[in-house]
């Protein structure tokens, strides 16, 4: 009788139905005893109990049936334009909850929902429509990315009183000073990165967290930092201001000078005609392009003596821009960047130390014997286009440079190969200048060289002496494109794998123009004056690398005959 009763009330109660809370010690009648799979919503994945995953289903509704239990919800690139309150409240255990690049407007935000997400930990709902932020959000916050919206202001409880708070992202809004509270962060102490870059913001916000390491602040309408701004933020690591409206009188010495942490400090693409006063010792990279900066003064460069990497490219520095010895107090200097000013001459008195000098697109027109002699550790130097001539490279020009390892002298006016080139040199560029002869002598030594250009020259094969290769024995890639070579140059380095040839005037390759480059990997002879019988069949049997040759734009369509050993198909390692 108890028996019967007992099965009676189990027919009348039915199965649990609530996922997780079956009764172990009432299995399903004729079943296993496992537990029912856990519900999720249509469509979208549930990899753990916790995890809810609906990315890119093209919702325009709040999914329905999300487990109380979940802790992370995924619900971006979709098309929700709001969200729910009722729904979002019940899921009080949320700790992540993206809703990235979808439609929610500011509306379609409920701020009483943030009430009941007291663990919320990671909110992501960039690229969306907001126009304010929420009003609220949990004290539990550590990440917040409202980025790429059209917000114009935010709250003091945005962001304020969230002890956990480390990553704010706010660029790509609509934000200006007035849409920025002074408690913004009050009683945010952690944040350590901020990004309000392509913002509208004409100063440097006040009130700051202290704790920042990275700011980002480019591409604004900042004209001014005003004093003491940065005062506080003596954590900072990376300050970005470049795209501004910055000016000298915008900045004072004090601007930088507590930033004790500082290393990355980037002004590019503003309006200053000086180097900022007051740089911190630890900085050790500054960033001055695109400035309107005419002189460097030492005494400005004095603090910033930990300084490895300076770069002022396309200023106004002219003849006097750099005078002997303004940089000598940047001892570490590594990198030293001047692109595209009116500087007539290498500047005298450089850091010793300096390893990479970029001086292309200026004035230079002469080098002197000890123009380079202060830089014995330079393994970069780029002098490509400028106006120098080869009558005025002085022969004992390069003779200390034994750790160079790169040399672009492109886009000048040489007739010649400089002489007395460092043994070391790895590449050398010498495209697009006026050369018409190569002798043996200059490329004499040079038996580490991997890469020579002498593209965009008048060079013809009369005018490369026998034995010009001879020495170039570790020779990987030769461009003679654009010259007027009527042939293929004979005795071509061995260790060749990469031959330019293009826009010559080319029309015989003969069956033994390729003998001394077995290892050739790929050939370039497009734009030449080749027929379909110009090329000798047995010209390619001794490669059996080869497997790039490119004859396209000759006069007439050439079939090449790879040989039987070379692959059919670009291998591995092929350009």
């Amino acid at each position: 009788m108890q028996l019967s009763l007992l099965l009676l009330l189990l027919l009348l109660l039915g199965p649990p139905t609530t996922p997780g809370m079956e009764d172990p010690a009432f299995p399903h009648m004729g079943e296993s005893s496992q537990p029912l799979p856990r519900a999720c919503p249509p469509r979208c994945s549930c990899p753990r109990a916790d995890t809810v995953d609906c990315d890119g289903l093209d919702l325009w509704l709040f999914p329905h049936n999300i487990t109380r239990e979940a802790q992370h919800l995924s619900l971006q690139n979709n098309q929700l334009q709001e969200l729910p309150y009722n729904e979002l409240s019940r899921l009080s255990g949320l700790r992540t909850l993206n809703l990235h690049n979808n439609l929610i407007s500011s509306e379609g935000l409920p701020d009483e929902a943030f009430e009941s997400l007291s663990q919320l930990q990671h909110f992501y709902v960039a690229h969306n429509k907001l126009s304010v932020a929420p009003q609220f959000l949990p004290r539990s916050l550590r990440v917040a990315d409202l980025a790429a919206n059209q917000v114009t202001e935010i709250f003091p409880l945005t962001f304020g009183e969230k002890p956990a708070l480390r990553s704010v992202y706010l660029h790509n809004n609509h934000l200006s000073n007035a849409g920025l509270p002074p408690d913004a962060f009050h009683g945010s102490e952690a944040v350590t990165t901020l990004s309000l870059s392509n913002n509208r913001l004409s100063y440097l916000p006040p009130s700051l967290p202290p704790s920042l390491e990275r700011l980002h602040l480019q591409n604004n309408l900042i004209s001014k930092v005003p004093r003491g701004a940065l005062s506080r933020q003596t954590h900072l690591r990376e300050l970005y201001l470049q795209h501004n409206q910055l000016t000298d009188s915008g900045l004072d010495a004090t601007t930088f000078s507590k930033l004790h942490h500082l290393e990355y400090l980037d002004l590019s693409h503003n309006q200053l005609a000086a180097v900022p006063a007051g740089l911190p010792r630890t900085l050790t990279v500054l960033h001055l392009g695109r400035n309107r900066i005419q002189q460097v003064e030492a005494v400005r460069l004095r603090g910033a003596r930990g300084l490895r990497y300076l770069l002022l490219q396309h200023n106004q520095l002219g003849a006097a821009g750099l005078p002997a010895g303004a940089l000598r107090p940047l001892r570490g200097l590594h990198t030293l960047h001047v692109y595209g000013n009116r500087l007539e001459r290498v500047p005298l008195a450089l850091p010793r130390r300096l390893r990479s000098l970029v001086l292309p697109h200026n004035r230079v027109a002469a080098l002197g014997a000890r123009d380079l002699a202060a830089t014995p550790r330079l393994a970069e130097l780029n002098l490509a286009y400028n106006h120098l001539v080869s009558a005025r490279v002085h022969h004992r020009a390069f003779r200390r440079l034994r750790a160079l390892r790169s040399l672009d002298l492109a886009g000048n006016q040489l007739t010649r190969v400089p002489s007395g080139l460092p043994t070391g040199l790895h590449t050398l560029r010498l495209q697009r200048n006026q050369l018409r002869a190569l002798e043996p002598e200059p490329l004499a030594g040079l038996d580490q060289l991997r890469e020579l250009s002498l593209a965009h020259n008048r060079l013809r094969v009369g005018d490369i002496e026998p034995g010009t290769w001879h020495e170039l024995q570790a020779l990987q890639v030769l461009d003679l494109s654009h010259n007027q070579l009527s042939f293929v140059p004979p005795d071509l380095p061995e260790a060749l794998e990469e031959l330019h040839l293009q826009s010559n005037r080319i029309s015989h390759v003969g069956p033994e123009a390729f003998l001394s480059t077995p290892s050739l990997r790929a050939l370039f002879l497009r734009a030449n004056r080749l027929h379909m019988t110009s090329i000798a069949p047995e010209a390619f049997m001794g490669l059996p690398h080869l497997c790039v040759v490119d004859t396209t734009g000759n006069p007439e369509q050439v079939l090449i005959q790879l040989p039987s050993t070379a692959p059919r198909q670009p291998r591995a390692g092929c350009p």
